[in-house]
């Protein structure tokens, strides 16, 4: 199930990265943005779902749009999972950063994304989304012992792990969103990346 969910992922983005000119410029940002948000993973790994990966994730969603999004969301599970551990979770971690940037990608110029407290609705909101696609892959890992009961005993004790991650979410986003965006806008700018 998780190749098919990787494969399902994968393909509509490089038939749309194919399409699309990409300067070498690009790529290097999102190579670096994607190790960024794989490393600040790290530091984090002993306190269970705090991180400031989503952070980074819903930054650059923001200000270079919902395809880098995703693909920093993308790259910065399957990176950071090379030193945590790889298994057949990392394609559904894939997938839930990666539309978490997609989503703040596409919704950067509505007003919610345009006001801080927006912003830490859409950050608290993420890490819930998160914690609950995860939660399938959890489910679908139990086989045949999917039931109301096991789906309802599933996310309650969840709830805490992704109140945590939306938690931290909402404080990286009030302590660091102005400036990060600030000097992403500006690298955007100067170097005339990602044109709208």
């Amino acid at each position: 199930m998780s190749v098919c969910v990787l494969i399902m992922m994968i393909i509509p983005f490089i038939i749309r990265f194919e399409r699309k000119r990409i300067t070498g410029r690009e790529i290097v940002l999102l190579a670096v943005l994607s190790a960024v948000a794989a490393v600040s993973r790290i530091p984090f790994a002993a306190l269970p779902s705090i991180q400031p990966t989503t952070f980074v994730i819903i930054m650059t969603g923001m200000v270079f749009g919902a395809e880098s999004g995703f693909v920093v969301g993308a790259m910065a599970a399957l990176v950071s999972n090379l030193i945590l551990g790889q298994g057949p979770w990392t394609p559904w971690q894939m997938l839930a950063w990666g539309l978490i940037g997609l989503a703040a990608g596409g919704l950067r110029n509505t007003r919610l994304m345009q006001t801080m407290w927006g912003r830490c609705v859409f950050g608290l909101g993420a890490g819930f989304c998160f914690g609950w696609l995860m939660n399938v892959w959890g489910l679908l890992a139990l086989n045949n012992a999917i039931s109301w009961k096991s789906l309802l005993a599933y996310y309650s004790l969840s709830f805490y792990f992704d109140l945590a991650h939306a938690l931290s979410n909402v404080v990286f986003l009030l302590l660091f969103s102005r400036s990060w965006m600030n000097i992403l806008s500006r690298f955007k700018r100067k170097y005339g990346l990602f044109a709208d």
